[in-house]
């Protein structure tokens, strides 16, 4: 089997259409600039029955560490400007997976916790992980006065019993297939032999039995 390692832009995937039969996608899609068109890109080299799999970063991520800088900032500086990047909501990932082509969508969410010393040390390991901040309009630096505010301010509102800090990763799941003709479809709607209000009879007379 060959391996190709190809560096392209998720949006500009310089790939044929009907080319793939799955393809993958693992915490990169937080950090496109315009995820409804990666998500047609992705669409467009599928074959047909083909299936995306993804993960990616969203929901309410890092939401003790934005909560905690916005309230320091604000009562330090009079204002506040994002330091985190945003995220998708799980409820619109549907929708942008329907809108690029996509059918028989799964979408879920896990919630990881990561506890920390402080506020720094989540900040230096975000760092290291290549995860900080990319906003091209966000402000360059923190002030020293602001950062102790926030370290402070996340302790008294989101700090464990220890004295540690919990830091929450939302991690969304995604799964949708290209159409294709073999796929099971939906019945027609009226179509329906069996009422649920005849369900309760059903399991009275299963028990009976």
């Amino acid at each position: 089997m060959k391996c190709h390692a190809l560096v392209a832009d998720e949006e500009f995937l310089p790939l044929r259409e009907n080319t793939f039969d799955l393809v993958l996608s693992s915490m990169s899609l937080h950090w496109t600039n315009d995820l409804p068109a990666a998500l047609r890109q992705i669409h467009y080299v599928l074959k047909p029955d083909g299936v995306f799999i993804g993960a990616m970063a969203g929901g309410d991520t890092l939401y003790e560490l934005r909560c905690s800088l916005q309230l320091a900032e604000t009562e330090r500086e009079g204002g506040f400007s994002p330091h985190i990047s945003p995220f998708t909501a799980v409820t619109d990932v549907g929708n942008l997976l329907g809108q690029a082509g996509f059918n028989m969508l799964t979408v879920d969410i896990d919630e990881v916790q990561v506890n920390y010393p402080g506020i720094m040390e989540v900040m230096v390991d975000l760092q290291g992980m290549g995860e900080s901040n990319c906003a091209w309009n966000r402000r360059s630096m923190l002030h020293r006065d602001t950062i102790l505010a926030a370290a402070a301010v996340y302790k008294e509102m989101y700090g464990n019993k220890d004295g540690s800090v919990p830091a929450t990763f939302d991690i969304l799941y995604m799964i949708g297939w290209k159409p294709h003709h073999s796929q099971a479809k939906a019945a027609k709607r009226g179509s329906a032999t069996v009422s649920f209000g005849d369900l309760s009879k059903i399991n009275q007379s299963n028990e009976d039995k």
